[in-house]
């Protein structure tokens, strides 16, 4: 094994502490070869520089997640496995449920959610509808909060539901706009959660697990953290089904298979002790001469053994030691009689006065396994097995201790799950590029119909450029007449333009014309000297806003008639202040600006100081004149 690159777990720690994604128990071959591609597409050289690269470039940690988190998925995806669950397991599961009882399902690593949908179809099929929006409850989780939003939206495409039969398509499915989504009364049994398989507390009481072709991804010591998670989860009589690249080969103590060859496994229940016990003492109904023909030959087979046996009393003295443990342990027939605590035995390798206790108390045989044992430079593998020693009324007479040597059986326990591991992991190597190249494949075939249909849509533009390029060859005469004739009246409107500002500027009076909402068109240069801002600051704005020394809120009835379309023209005396800022009688006169249909498309303010009278600065109510008549204004 090389050892991993310093620079790629910094990586990997800055993922996790900055996203929340912990990495760490991924396949490093794998992980590495996404990461590198990724790398790849944004020209970065080294893993220290992406850690730079994605602190300054923060939406680029999405396009990673995406990179390393493939979620290749699809409805009824191996078909072969759905079949044998819809047919041989789910028959199996409901059986063991009571007629009323939650069927609870977990989909691990869900996705963008074609799994669990797929779920839902089958188990629908199998319950109705009814019972299964009564009875069923889905849970569906993934790490990629992206993928989770898509798969709550419930909405795919025609090419994502391609492997759904039309039946189940127009059963389940709602279409709209070449756009399938799931129906929402089944929707509301399916419920999405970010759950990450290494860290958070799985779902508990489970009936069926679905986790295909996730495991794959993550090293050995990952995966047995998450199988016993699994284990967990589900309820005694749950089963698990695994993809296609995942097998438990080494996994045997937590579960068993039921169909490997579709990946279909079931619970092992946790081991529990064996009860029992051995009779030391023969029946009352045999002769005294038979006992003892029985006792010397009890005691001969005893010494002759191949187990290391040791015969301890209730006291807890030595009664009885064969010729294996003395040449194991070094206790011969001068230790018979001492008590059992003084020797070595009694607590090397292990302690076992109260493994002792306990058969006494309990009446059964306890087991110590998997005990490492020394002897001359020789590591030994132990198994200790301490069998109560009962008279016929269940008394305690004593017990007796077995040692098992399983050195050379715990050696080839260990090859054969390296073995297997080596297996699994090369296994799901192959799937996991597998994996990558579909995806790659995918996406490939969606290029090229993109380029087809590019190619198509580009050759009917082509032809319609030349259409359009002869129409546009024989429409170019008229558009040059066009554009002199444009050229001839551009001119004219320029001289018109020239004379109305020529008009504008000699008039004695402060003109603004304004448009129908009272925004400023027009600004002339008496109006400029009179208030103080120029046409530039002015044009666009709205009139009754503007801050000039004249109370324009006053206009506002006056201009309004104007815009309804009374002729006009109306005039009203006002008080003001110029912008030298002395108070003066300003006369406004306001009438309407025509357009060509004959309606008031704006109205058009002459502004003239009225030298008549004074300001005497009473704030007298202003005068206003229409068709040559004074009137008080409100």
């Amino acid at each position: 094994m090389s050892q991993p690159d310093a620079s790629f777990e910094t990586l990997l720690e800055h993922l996790k502490e900055n996203r929340g994604f912990d990495f760490t128990g991924y396949k490093r071959s794998s992980l590495t070869r996404r990461v590198d591609r990724r790398m790849l597409q944004v020209g970065v050289g080294n893993y220290a520089e992406y850690v730079d690269y994605l602190e300054v470039h923060t939406e680029e940690f999405t396009a990673l997640f995406n990179t390393i988190l493939i979620n290749v998925t699809g409805f009824f995806r191996d078909a072969e496995a759905w079949e044998y669950l819809r047919a041989e397991i789910l028959p199996r599961v409901l059986a063991a449920k009571a007629p009323d009882g939650v069927l609870r399902v977990w989909s691990a690593g869900c996705a963008s959610g074609e799994e669990a949908y797929t779920l839902a179809m089958i188990l629908a099929e199998a319950l109705g509808m009814d019972e299964f929006r009564q009875r069923v409850k889905i849970y569906a989780t993934d790490v990629d909060e992206d993928a989770l939003t898509h798969a709550r939206h419930a909405t795919y495409d025609e090419r994502q539901v391609r492997s759904v039969s039309d039946e189940l398509r127009e059963r389940y499915f709602d279409q709209a706009g070449g756009r399938f989504c799931f129906r929402k009364d089944l929707r509301r049994s399916v419920i999405f959660g970010r759950n990450d398989l290494v860290q958070d507390a799985p779902i508990s009481k489970i009936d069926l697990l679905v986790c295909r072709n996730t495991l794959m991804y993550f090293n050995a010591e990952t995966q047995s953290r998450i199988l016993s998670r699994l284990h967990f989860a589900l309820a005694p009589a749950g089963v698990l089904l695994l993809g296609k690249a995942e097998m438990l080969l080494s996994h045997a103590e937590l579960f068993l298979p039921i169909d490997l060859k579709r990946r279909v496994f079931r619970k092992v229940p946790r081991p529990v002790a064996l009860n029992g016990a051995f009779l030391a003492e023969a029946a009352p109904s045999q002769s005294r001469a038979v006992m003892g023909g029985l006792d010397l030959l009890r005691h001969a087979a005893l010494l002759a053994s191949p187990l290391a046996q040791v015969v301890i009393t209730a006291d807890g003295l030595i009664a009885l030691c064969n010729r294996q443990a003395e040449a194991l342990f070094e206790v011969s027939d001068r230790d018979v009689g001492r008590p059992f605590s003084d020797v070595v035995l009694s607590y090397r390798p292990v302690e076992l006065r109260r493994y002792i206790e306990q058969a006494h108390a309990e009446r059964r045989i306890v087991q110590v396994t998997d005990i490492e044992y020394v002897r001359g430079g020789e590591a030994l593998s132990l198994d200790v097995q301490i069998s109560p020693l009962t008279d016929a009324d269940a008394s305690v007479l004593g017990v007796t201790l077995s040692f098992h040597d399983v050195t050379e059986s715990r050696r080839l326990r260990d090859e054969l799950q390296q073995t297997n591991r080596q297996l699994e992991t090369a296994y799901e190597e192959l799937q996991s590029t597998n994996e990558e190249l579909e995806t790659t494949n995918e996406e490939l075939q969606s290029t090229v119909e993109e380029l087809e249909t590019t190619n198509e849509e580009l050759q009917s533009t082509n032809e319609e450029l030349e259409t359009m390029n002869e129409e546009l060859q024989s429409t170019n005469d008229e558009l040059q007449a066009i554009n002199d004739e444009l050229r001839d009246r551009t001119s004219d409107l320029d001289r018109a333009n020239q004379f109305l500002e020529t008009i504008l500027t000699g008039l004695r009076a402060g003109v603004a014309v304004l448009d129908v909402e009272m925004r400023v068109l027009a600004w002339n240069r008496r109006a400029e000297d009179l208030w103080g801002l120029r046409q530039d600051e002015i044009v666009g704005q709205h009139f009754l806003n503007l801050d000039i020394g004249l109370p324009t809120q006053q206009l506002r009835p006056l201009i309004r008639r104007t815009l309804a379309g009374d002729a006009g023209p109306h005039e009203i005396v006002l008080s003001a202040v110029n912008r030298r800022g002395r108070p003066i009688l300003v006369r406004v006169a306001s009438s309407p600006l025509n357009g060509t249909d004959g309606s008031a498309s704006g109205a058009i303010l002459l502004m003239e100081r009225d030298s008549s009278a004074q300001p005497d600065g009473t704030g007298s109510e202003p005068t206003e004149q229409h068709d040559g008549q004074a009137s008080s204004s409100g």
